[in-house]
């Protein structure tokens, strides 16, 4: 970190490297897996080109290799389905231009959302985001279209790991960003659920049903909360003058050397007034 608290573009560009390498390695077990569920190459290549959502792919690749089970086809729409509500997150922290917004979406994923959301300013989220998408999205379709040339060569991927490499970084990614008890109670219990119904229950299915893991968390955080009564949260404190006195809240920027204001502070940082619910507190605490 900086002095102002920006974090070095070469030190985004490590992080974003690191993950989409990572991650990109795993498309070699997605084309194995794909050539071996019946599809050709191009319709492998073609889901890693257009879909590009590895969790989807797979769960979509394991459908049809279960003869088109609906429940398996379920799990891979609503895996997909999650890329939305990413996306409306991202868009308010890299604010793209509207031209750019639809290419940007392609690459709207698990590992480019959570290196994205752990930046502490604009323009490192945005550096992180390109970077990760990029490297991840080359990497990805060309060890598909090598696992699925050669995937009797390769043979069987758990043997070399590399099914399990996206689940890993993934997981490496979320785990410092479970900061609350109420989200590493939702992380927990989902973890739980799938792990219990996962013997038990069709393919896709157990991932379907650990998503209700998040409504019962936040169903028992309201029922404690109503108990003892509300709680205000992030309310900033009402400056007073010099007699104690409460006045508005005023934000001075840099003065002259005749004391004179510039006026409002702006900053690229995230963590600041540029975040969308700071209004919100703002008017909270008048």
């Amino acid at each position: 970190m900086t002095d102002d608290g920006a974090k070095p573009d070469a030190a985004v560009v490590r992080d974003g490297l690191g993950v989409g390498v990572a991650v990109g390695l795993s498309g070699f077990a997605f084309g194995v897996t794909s050539a071996g569920s019946g599809l050709g190459l191009l319709q492998t290549c073609a889901l890693s080109l257009l879909v590009f959502t590895g969790a989807s792919q797979f769960a979509l690749v394991g459908a049809l290799a279960a003869g088109g089970n609906p429940y398996t086809a379920a799990g891979a729409f609503f895996l997909g389905v999650r890329n939305a509500f990413y996306g409306l997150r991202l868009s308010q922290v890299l604010a793209l231009p509207r031209a750019v917004r639809p290419f940007a979406a392609q690459w709207v994923i698990d590992e480019t959302t959570a290196v994205t959301l752990a930046q502490p300013t604009r323009r490192a989220a945005r550096i992180g985001f390109t970077v990760t998408g990029l490297s991840l999205y080359l990497l990805w379709n060309l060890t598909t279209l090598l696992g699925a040339l050669g995937a009797k060569a390769i043979g069987d991927t758990r043997a070399w790991g590399l099914d399990a490499a996206g689940p890993a970084v993934f997981l490496a990614l979320l785990a410092p960003m479970l900061k609350t008890a109420t989200e590493r109670a939702v992380a927990g219990l989902a973890v739980v659920l799938g792990l219990v119904l996962l013997p038990v229950l069709p393919a896709g299915v157990p991932v379907l049903v650990a998503a209700l893991a998040a409504p019962v968390a936040l169903f028992a955080e309201g029922r404690r909360g109503g108990r003892g009564g509300p709680v205000l949260r992030d309310l900033p404190e009402r400056p007073t003058d010099s007699v104690g006195r409460d006045g508005p809240a005023e934000q001075v920027g840099p003065t002259d050397e005749q004391g004179r204001s510039d006026g409002p502070d702006r900053s690229d940082r995230l963590d600041g007034s540029d975040r969308p619910d700071a209004a919100v507190r703002r008017e909270a605490g008048r």
